[in-house]
């Protein structure tokens, strides 16, 4: 059964979105018709693990899906080996087939935090390799036709390039040729995605008007960044996968700034919007950003494990990080009994991914031995029978112990 209470269907088109096309009016009136949209928002398998990103445009397709519609989870493992050039100023390493099936294995099990993929109106998982891969080089050629290389270089990501003499290759037009053409195989009514990809979903609008003379609506949603439009993600250190361990997650959402607290809510949490109001007047007004942010922590936590794990997590950071105490939990890995050189010593703890970020952690006062900073980045540690303690950070403990 499709909703139409106009106060639902004013809060999803209005709660995190950015723009609409061709506008608010036009889209609330089709979803006040009664007729059941047919809803996708593509996801490429880039890495192993969907983010908070991905996050805010797979819970606004389970808001669509509680108004009844359609949603379509699509898997993007043929335009993820290509790489979407946007706000890229190189061109991203291509993928084989291997690589993109592999990192997306658990794409369904992670959305499904937020998605229903059983019972009543369950939302289908669907690749887009099913009919990219069945193009031929002449659908090539009359797809192309649709487009023109002015409107591909008027990107500004290309104009960057151009300006710094980067190359810009020619499989880099193709990519949003073929977002274009997703929307055209699965004869879509609405695209959801996140701002930054405003660009590519309209390619698929104005193809779908070219080649199925049909209105294709777009909605875009705000990007997850802080008072000074800085995004929370792997640059900054602070960017969540939904495979983080609970532990992580929640820890992670504390280490964003302030700035992004209001937007963590609207975007990443169902909280009502009355309530996340009155967090924001609060905060006006002298309450302490630290109260919010353990809400939000929490709050993102529960979605994705649960009240108990989130609870336990919260706990976890409030002895760790708040009380500086070492965990109940800590991991322990035996070692035989031998004199390591700091640095060799991370990396084979996993504490590190290499030597120079090892180097670097150390640098930055990043790494604790029993408690004491380690400063010295030739340092010798000796591993004993009766072990030692490391420390990673605020949160990351690991207890080595010779035999």
């Amino acid at each position: 059964m499709v909703v139409t209470d106009q106060a639902k269907i004013d809060e999803v088109l209005r709660r995190g979105v950015e723009n609409i096309y061709p506008d608010r009016e036009t889209v609330a009136k089709a979803l006040q018709s009664g007729k059941r949209l047919r809803i996708y928002c593509g996801f490429d398998p880039t890495a192993p693990a969907l983010h908070i990103g991905n996050a805010i445009q797979i819970n606004k397709l389970a808001q669509f899906q509680a108004l009844g519609h359609e949603i379509i989870f699509l898997i993007g493992d043929f335009t993820g080996m290509i790489g979407d050039p946007t706000d890229k100023t190189a061109t991203r390493k291509k993928l084989t087939r291997a690589e993109v099936v592999a990192n997306s294995l658990n794409f369904k099990k992670q959305a499904s935090a937020f998605l229903k993929f059983t019972g009543a109106n369950p939302a289908k998982v669907l690749r887009n390799s099913k009919w990219l891969d069945k193009l031929s080089f002449a659908d090539l050629i009359e797809l192309g036709a649709n487009f023109t290389v002015g409107q591909m270089l008027v990107r500004d990501m290309f104009q960057k390039r151009m300006e710094e003499q980067k190359p810009i290759h020619m499989h880099e037009f193709f990519y949003p040729m073929a977002q274009a053409y997703d929307s055209i195989a699965m004869d879509v009514d609405l695209e959801l995605g996140g701002n930054d990809q405003t660009f590519n979903m309209l390619c698929g609008r104005d193809l779908m008007k070219s080649l199925k003379q049909k209105e294709k609506f777009v909605v875009t949603t705000k990007l997850l960044v802080d008072n000074d439009g800085k995004k929370m993600g792997k640059s900054e250190g602070n960017g969540v996968n939904l495979d983080d361990s609970s532990e992580n997650m929640y820890g992670k959402v504390m280490s964003w700034p302030d700035g992004a607290i209001i937007n963590g809510f609207e975007l990443c949490t169902n909280i009502l919007m009355n309530e996340v109001n009155k967090l924001k007047e609060a905060l006006q007004v002298g309450a302490n950003p630290r109260d919010a942010k353990m809400k939000l922590a929490l709050e993102i936590t529960r979605l994705n494990y649960g009240i108990k794990k989130a609870k336990a997590a919260e706990n976890n950071f409030i002895k760790t990080v708040q009380q500086k105490e070492v965990p109940d939990e800590v991991e322990e890995i035996r070692l035989a009994v031998n004199n390591y050189k700091v640095i060799d010593l991370l990396v084979e703890l996993q504490l590190a991914a290499s030597k120079g970020e090892a180097r670097r952690l150390i640098e930055q006062g990043g790494i604790k031995i029993n408690g004491k900073t380690v400063a010295d980045t030739a340092a010798d540690i000796n591993i004993v029978t009766a072990g030692i303690l490391i420390q990673r950070g605020k949160r990351q403990f690991v207890r080595v112990i010779g035999e």
